[in-house]
């Protein structure tokens, strides 16, 4: 299994010190930045573009952008992330009309493609889809909202998408978004994943840099419990 990435959702960070706080959790050990894309169409709610993702390039970010679409029509904005600077581009496939050719545009874009599953979306799409993919993110909350509770019926879905990438005998990763704090972490660990999306978890706490620490301290202990 790859090592664990810990990728702050800034869905949660202050808006108005947006790149103070991007630098300040990377300081404290993230290894990629969680982008959340809403357009008030596929999810109820809106948030932020590309400019915003470019923005934070020129402030001086470094680190993998992590851009999950929650959005409809995808493709119009994949290009322009990808000029932005993201890393990862991920969607749902509900929202593209064509998935193969979604993943195959983000590819050739430069960018690495995943695609994303809510909690009560099936993992048949992977059928066709997994040797494409970079990325797989399983939601475990409704997407719209930051700061909503762990959906635990999702552990057994990473479980089974640990047992597909592993027979794929590809690098893939696997990453869980929603409600993941330092009590919980471990449990999504022991399921499979290695990339963990937490934005309230760390962003609402007093010392960014010990919550980081903290999770990767339950996530090592799942591993030792497990080997």
């Amino acid at each position: 299994m790859a090592a664990p990435w810990i990728a702050p959702s800034i869905l949660s960070a202050d808006f108005a010190r947006l790149g103070a706080e991007v630098d300040a959790v990377v300081a404290a050990g993230a290894d990629l930045v969680h982008f959340d894309v809403m357009d008030n169409h596929y999810v109820p709610n809106l948030t932020i573009g590309p400019l915003v993702c470019e923005a934070l390039r020129k402030h001086g970010v470094k680190v993998p952008i992590d851009v999950h679409l929650m959005v409809r029509p995808v493709d119009r904005l994949v290009p322009d992330f990808a000029r932005a600077g993201a890393t990862y581009i991920s969607f749902h496939p509900e929202a593209s009309e064509h998935v193969d050719r979604t993943i195959a545009l983000i590819r050739e874009q430069g960018c690495r493609p995943g695609l994303v599953f809510n909690p009560a979306t099936p993992l048949d799409w992977l059928d066709y889809t997994l040797e494409k993919l970079d990325l797989v993110l399983l939601m475990s909350v409704n997407p719209g909202f930051a700061g909503q509770q762990f959906i635990a019926g999702v552990l057994p879905k990473i479980a089974e998408v640990r047992r597909r990438v592993r027979a794929s005998g590809r690098e893939i990763r696997i990453e869980a978004d929603g409600g993941i704090r330092t009590d919980n972490i471990a449990a999504v660990a022991r399921a499979g994943a290695d990339t963990f999306v937490a934005g309230s978890a760390i962003y609402g706490s007093s010392d960014y840099a010990a919550t980081i620490r903290a999770m990767r301290a339950a996530i090592a202990s799942a591993h030792a419990q497990s080997a």
